[in-house]
Protein backbone atom coordinates (compact mmCIF):
# COMPACT_ATOMS: atom_id res chain seq x y z
CA UNK A 1 0.00 0.00 0.00
CA UNK A 2 2.78 2.48 0.93
CA UNK A 3 6.14 2.82 -0.80
CA UNK A 4 9.40 2.15 1.02
CA UNK A 5 10.12 5.90 1.03
CA UNK A 6 6.78 6.70 2.68
CA UNK A 7 7.44 4.07 5.33
CA UNK A 8 10.98 5.38 5.88
CA UNK A 9 9.81 8.98 6.34
CA UNK A 10 7.04 7.78 8.66
CA UNK A 11 9.28 5.56 10.78
CA UNK A 12 12.27 7.95 10.68
CA UNK A 13 10.86 11.43 10.06
CA UNK A 14 13.35 14.17 9.32
CA UNK A 15 13.25 17.67 10.83
CA UNK A 16 10.73 16.94 13.60
CA UNK A 17 10.26 19.56 16.30
CA UNK A 18 10.04 23.31 16.75
CA UNK A 19 12.47 26.11 15.99
CA UNK A 20 12.81 28.67 18.76
CA UNK A 21 14.33 31.16 16.32
CA UNK A 22 11.75 30.60 13.57
CA UNK A 23 10.93 33.73 11.61
CA UNK A 24 8.13 32.00 9.72
CA UNK A 25 5.46 29.63 11.02
CA UNK A 26 2.58 28.10 9.10
CA UNK A 27 -0.18 25.80 10.29
CA UNK A 28 -2.86 24.08 8.24
CA UNK A 29 -5.43 21.42 8.88
CA UNK A 30 -8.47 20.95 11.02
CA UNK A 31 -8.25 19.59 14.56
CA UNK A 32 -11.86 18.40 14.54
CA UNK A 33 -11.55 16.16 11.50
CA UNK A 34 -7.97 15.06 11.18
CA UNK A 35 -4.49 16.09 10.22
CA UNK A 36 -2.74 19.23 11.47
CA UNK A 37 0.65 20.31 10.13
CA UNK A 38 2.80 23.08 11.55
CA UNK A 39 5.98 24.17 9.77
CA UNK A 40 8.71 26.35 11.31
CA UNK A 41 11.25 28.11 9.08
CA UNK A 42 14.48 29.96 9.84
CA UNK A 43 15.11 32.13 6.80
CA UNK A 44 18.29 34.18 6.42
CA UNK A 45 19.20 36.21 3.33
CA UNK A 46 16.23 34.68 1.48
CA UNK A 47 17.46 31.11 2.12
CA UNK A 48 15.72 28.53 4.31
CA UNK A 49 18.56 27.67 6.66
CA UNK A 50 16.55 25.41 8.94
CA UNK A 51 13.09 23.88 8.97
CA UNK A 52 11.14 21.79 11.48
CA UNK A 53 7.64 20.40 11.59
CA UNK A 54 5.08 19.06 14.00
CA UNK A 55 2.29 16.98 12.52
CA UNK A 56 -0.72 15.40 14.16
CA UNK A 57 -2.08 12.82 11.77
CA UNK A 58 -1.66 9.55 9.98
CA UNK A 59 1.54 8.02 8.68
CA UNK A 60 1.12 9.62 5.26
CA UNK A 61 0.74 13.06 6.87
CA UNK A 62 3.95 12.58 8.81
CA UNK A 63 5.79 11.24 5.75
CA UNK A 64 4.68 14.12 3.51
CA UNK A 65 5.65 16.68 6.17
CA UNK A 66 9.07 15.07 6.53
CA UNK A 67 9.65 14.95 2.77
CA UNK A 68 8.44 18.52 2.21
CA UNK A 69 10.87 19.84 4.82
CA UNK A 70 13.72 17.91 3.21
CA UNK A 71 12.79 19.34 -0.19
CA UNK A 72 12.88 23.00 0.91
CA UNK A 73 15.81 23.00 3.35
CA UNK A 74 18.64 25.05 1.90
CA UNK A 75 16.44 26.45 -0.86
CA UNK A 76 15.57 30.07 -1.49
CA UNK A 77 12.11 31.38 -0.64
CA UNK A 78 11.41 31.59 -4.38
CA UNK A 79 12.39 27.94 -4.87
CA UNK A 80 10.28 26.85 -1.89
CA UNK A 81 7.27 28.62 -3.39
CA UNK A 82 7.54 26.23 -6.35
CA UNK A 83 6.90 23.19 -4.12
CA UNK A 84 3.82 21.24 -5.19
CA UNK A 85 1.94 18.37 -3.65
CA UNK A 86 2.72 16.36 -6.80
CA UNK A 87 6.46 16.90 -6.29
CA UNK A 88 6.13 15.70 -2.68
CA UNK A 89 4.19 12.61 -3.81
CA UNK A 90 6.72 11.86 -6.55
CA UNK A 91 9.62 12.19 -4.09
CA UNK A 92 7.86 9.60 -1.89
CA UNK A 93 7.26 7.28 -4.88
CA UNK A 94 3.53 7.92 -4.70
CA UNK A 95 0.65 7.80 -2.23
CA UNK A 96 -2.62 5.88 -2.26
CA UNK A 97 -5.43 8.04 -3.73
CA UNK A 98 -7.13 8.30 -0.35
CA UNK A 99 -3.95 9.89 1.09
CA UNK A 100 -3.24 12.49 -1.63
CA UNK A 101 -4.75 15.16 0.65
CA UNK A 102 -1.75 14.72 2.96
CA UNK A 103 0.60 15.95 0.24
CA UNK A 104 -1.73 18.90 -0.37
CA UNK A 105 -1.55 19.78 3.34
CA UNK A 106 2.26 19.61 3.23
CA UNK A 107 2.35 22.06 0.31
CA UNK A 108 -0.17 24.33 2.04
CA UNK A 109 1.80 24.28 5.32
CA UNK A 110 5.01 25.34 3.57
CA UNK A 111 3.20 28.12 1.72
CA UNK A 112 1.44 29.25 4.92
CA UNK A 113 4.85 29.58 6.59
CA UNK A 114 6.18 31.54 3.62
CA UNK A 115 3.12 33.78 3.77
CA UNK A 116 3.85 34.38 7.45
CA UNK A 117 7.44 35.26 6.54
CA UNK A 118 6.21 37.80 3.99
CA UNK A 119 3.85 39.32 6.55
CA UNK A 120 6.68 39.68 9.07
CA UNK A 121 8.79 41.35 6.34
CA UNK A 122 6.01 43.82 5.51
CA UNK A 123 5.38 42.24 2.12
CA UNK A 124 1.97 41.17 0.81
CA UNK A 125 1.15 38.03 2.83
CA UNK A 126 -0.24 36.14 -0.16
CA UNK A 127 2.78 35.38 -2.34
CA UNK A 128 2.22 34.67 -5.98
CA UNK A 129 4.45 31.91 -7.29
CA UNK A 130 7.13 33.51 -9.43
CA UNK A 131 6.86 37.02 -8.06
CA UNK A 132 6.60 38.92 -4.83
CA UNK A 133 3.82 41.48 -4.73
CA UNK A 134 4.75 44.67 -2.96
CA UNK A 135 2.55 47.65 -2.23
CA UNK A 136 3.88 50.48 -4.42
CA UNK A 137 1.49 53.27 -3.41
Amino acid sequence: MYSEKVMDHFMNPRNVGELENANAIGQVGNPTCGDIMKIYLDIKDDVIEDVKFKTFGCGAAIATSSMATEMIKGKTVEEALQLTNKAVMNALDGLPPIKVHCSVLAEQAVKAALSDYYTRQGIDPLPIVGEIKEDVH
